[in-house]
């Protein structure tokens, strides 16, 4: 019995490559959107910090310097903290391409494996009536030449 060679068999390799590199970018992505929450705690524990200090001051003696110095930073961290937002926002849909590009390749791969399973059976029962074939006519061969020799 001959051995099965699915002819698509390279294309499914190289879906299951795409797949791998998929899965892969789509971790990258899940790495950097969790990377900018960081950084945005990171801010708006800063944020806090500035404001427990302005609190201070107003309670100490007053320093106009500092409270302006203050303020300033506050508005900074807050700045910080609109960019960060939208750095967020960013690495979100880049996620969700890349989730959406995952998923596709998936698909393409659970076809193409679908296909392979399809031209396995058919290769099965091909080979399986082949086989059938030659049993009919071994016994057709064998059978006959009984009936020959009974003459």
């Amino acid at each position: 019995m001959p051995k099965f060679r699915y002819r698509m068999q390279s294309i499914l390799d190289i879906k299951i490559k795409l797949e791998e590199q998929a899965k892969n970018e789509f971790a990258q992505a899940q790495m950097e959107l969790l990377e900018e929450e960081e950084k945005k705690q990171v801010l708006l524990r800063q944020k806090g910090e500035y404001e427990q200090e302005a609190k201070r001051l107003r309670s100490d003696v007053l320093s106009v310097r500092e409270l302006r110095e203050n303020k300033t930073a506050i508005e900074v961290m807050k700045d910080r903290i609109k960019r960060q937002d939208i750095e967020i926002i960013k690495a979100r849909n880049t996620l969700e391409a890349k989730r959406e590009a995952l998923s596709q390749v998936m698909q393409e791969r659970k076809m193409h494996e679908k296909l392979r399973e399809k031209a396995l059976e058919e290769y099965l029962e091909e080979e399986k009536a082949a086989e059938m074939k030659s049993i009919d006519e071994l016994t057709s061969f064998t059978y006959g030449r009984k009936g020959d020799q009974r003459k």
